[in-house]
């Protein structure tokens, strides 16, 4: 059996009815418990975001660049090339069960930050740590430890996978088909502005986030949304064929293969998870950095990210590739997208070039910093240099690898970090219930 053959049978094992369950199961599991408080408490969560937080407070980062910092690392190829192979692979239902993933995905992020902030710690050099192997680690019985050491290692893996590797070749790829410029020249330049901005470590990771990830986002998200707008006229029927291609089989058409409800539900949750991350346990380590003294605040702030992530960009590239109806074409990937954004707009493709380079390098400095704490659990504050090194030279290596492996490698690391991240959360569910209601009435009593 060939490696991708080996990957590929793991990938269908880790990703299987069990994990898909897990994940959502857990997703509404804490969405009931929290009396879908994410859901409701979406503009207050934006009025905490535009205060900022207090200057007094513990942490290393402001609120707002905590959560700038966990949306370089997820807003990346997820939003361009990973809605597109979800596409592709389970037909347009595959966006439904993206959106179902995120809605309850908010309270799973919410619960992840609380717990962060909770149980966070400072190592020898005095910088905040936390996520799920500090939740594990002081939140739960000694027995369930080993988890925490398991969702480290998998987590400084993971990272070298889906954050780096997978993001180096896409960028390659598209600059390659685009502009003709060799990869490894793309993974170069790319290796020497990574490394700028990571070896400065969290807080150059957290100015470079704040500036870069608002501009990107907004920029590509209008080039979108003018291509609905264009289309107005046909986003009821895209709506209607998305929800009717998550409950029937999408027949074969043009290049398009064909889907299941199955691969619809299975590609839509995986890639939606791989988009927003909630439920793999990266993104509160971002926001254990943050400068709070309230978990709950910071819960709310960090649920934002699934919300702008997924029910936003990944809803714009979706209906751009729906509503011009580029999907039956056989194409996947960033290919895709590029595609359904040119037949829509003059100039699309180079439009999705530019967002997919931005996306892509944001997304390698923030995850490089999920790595490094990972690193700094395992073996102490030594670790961080030695990481920070050999996460720099990883990046040209992602340029000379197939694509269809690397995605089955980062989607199976993914599942990984999952798991004993989803365990803890089920666990300590009960303690995330208790200080949200104990937040909110002494909120409510202060008025």
């Amino acid at each position: 059996m060939t490696m991708t053959g080996m990957i590929s049978t793991l990938n269908g094992w880790v990703w299987g009815p069990p994990m898909l369950i897990l994940l959502l199961g857990t997703g509404v599991f804490l969405s009931v418990g929290l009396r879908f408080m994410p859901l409701r408490k979406i503009p207050v969560a934006m009025g905490l975001l535009l205060k900022g937080g207090k200057s007094s407070a513990k942490g290393d980062i402001s609120p707002f660049a905590a959560l700038m910092t966990a949306l370089s690392a997820t807003v990346g190829t997820g939003n361009i090339a990973g809605v597109a192979t979800a596409i592709a692979l389970g037909g347009p239902g595959a966006l439904f069960w993206m959106w179902m993933t995120a809605l309850f995905g908010m309270a799973t992020k919410y619960a992840e930050a609380v717990l962060a902030v909770r149980f966070r710690e400072q190592d020898e050099r005095g910088n905040y740590s936390g996520g799920p192997m500090y939740y594990i680690k002081n939140g739960l019985h000694k027995r369930w430890h080993w988890l925490g050491i398991a969702f480290a290692i998998f987590g400084s893996l993971a990272g070298f996978g889906i954050a780096n590797t997978v993001q180096s070749n896409s960028v390659s790829q598209v600059l390659q088909d685009t502009f003709s410029v060799p990869p490894l020249a793309t993974g170069l330049v790319l290796m020497v502005l990574v490394g700028a901005v990571v070896l400065g470590g969290v807080r150059r990771i957290a100015v470079v986030a704040s500036w870069l990830v608002p501009f990107m986002a907004i920029g590509y998200s209008l080039a979108g949304l003018y291509v609905i707008g264009s289309n107005i006229a046909q986003v009821p029927d895209a709506i209607v064929t998305i929800v009717t291609y998550a409950f029937t089989p999408a027949a074969a058409t043009g290049g398009f293969a064909g889907a299941t409800v199955w691969a619809a539900l299975r590609f839509g949750v995986a890639r939606g998870i791989f988009s927003n991350e909630a439920g793999l346990g990266s993104a509160p380590i971002a926001h254990a950095a943050a400068r709070t003294n309230q978990p709950v605040q910071q819960g709310m702030i960090a649920m934002l990210g699934t919300f702008i992530d997924t029910l936003f960009i990944c809803t714009v590239t979706g209906l751009v590739i729906v509503i011009t109806d580029v999907w039956p074409s056989g194409v996947s990937g960033a290919s895709l997208t590029s595609s359904a954004f040119a037949s829509g707009i003059p100039g699309g493709e180079y439009i999705v070039v530019a967002g997919l380079c931005l996306f892509a390098f944001t997304t390698m400095i923030g995850w490089s910093f999920y790595g490094e704490r990972c690193m700094v659990f395992l073996f102490g504050a030594g670790a961080i240099m030695p990481f920070r090194v050999a996460w720099v030279l990883a990046v040209p290596v992602g340029t000379v690898f197939h694509l269809d492996t690397v995605w089955l490698m980062a989607d199976t690391l993914n599942a990984l970090m999952a798991l004993p991240n989803l365990i803890a959360l089920l666990l300590l569910g009960p303690l995330v219930f208790r200080i949200t209601r104990e937040y909110f009435n002494s909120a409510s009593a202060e008025h």
